[in-house]
């Protein structure tokens, strides 16, 4: 009796630990899935950034081609991915040219984004946002981002310089005007508009010619 006694009252820890994991598997089994689940529910990074490519590649191609048709609700969205990365390579091709103009880049920047700014709810009935503003601005700059590509290559102090700067000026300006008048429904106002975005891209182009 006192072995049996003896026998009853030993306590064996290997087989409590041998027989937990078999008790814990289905709660286990369980956190797995739901943490499995909150993962698939979450949304992207891009989007949780704000980052939307779509639009950043449809404004980019109605840069690209100015005659395209564009949407007005894709063009109030305060997009400013674009154009910082627009913004940051204009200044690394001048950078290789031999010019650091990165706070000739950002002041000219700020003060052309305020006047247009200023003016085009002078202008308007509907007005428009300041992130707007600088979002149309940045991607619009992209003629004058290539322009100055081609100024680590080619010197642009010559004739086909002052032709290629004119061009991109122009586009520029074409461009972001036509955007302005599409996103405010400023219809018959685009040569209007058209005339203070020039002066504006102006300057970053004399930026990349001296």
């Amino acid at each position: 009796m006192e072995s049996g006694n003896q026998q009853s009252l030993y306590y064996d820890p290997w087989s409590q630990q041998q027989q937990q994991p078999f008790m814990n598997m289905p709660m286990n089994n369980l956190t797995t899935d739901s943490k499995q689940g909150e993962f698939d529910n979450e949304p992207p990074l891009l989007e949780e950034l704000g980052i939307n490519v779509n639009h950043i590649w449809d404004k980019t191609l109605a840069v690209l081609n100015p005659l395209r048709k564009s949407e007005a609700t894709i063009l109030n969205e305060c997009d400013l991915a674009g154009p910082l990365v627009f913004c940051l390579a204009f200044g690394c091709f001048l950078m290789l040219a031999g010019k650091i103009h990165f706070g000739y880049i950002y002041g000219l920047g700020l003060v052309g984004t305020l006047s247009l700014y200023a003016l085009l709810n002078l202008m308007s009935h509907e007005g428009i946002s300041i992130g707007t503003t600088v979002s149309v601005l940045g991607y619009c700059l992209l003629p004058i981002v290539l322009l100055s590509g081609f100024s680590i290559v080619i010197s642009l102090k010559g004739a086909a310089g002052t032709f290629s700067a004119l061009l991109s000026i122009s586009w520029c300006a074409y461009s972001a005007s036509k955007l302005f008048v599409t996103a405010l429904s400023m219809d018959h106002q685009q040569m209007l508009v058209l005339y203070p975005c020039a002066l504006v891209y102006g300057v970053f182009a004399l930026l990349t010619i001296f």
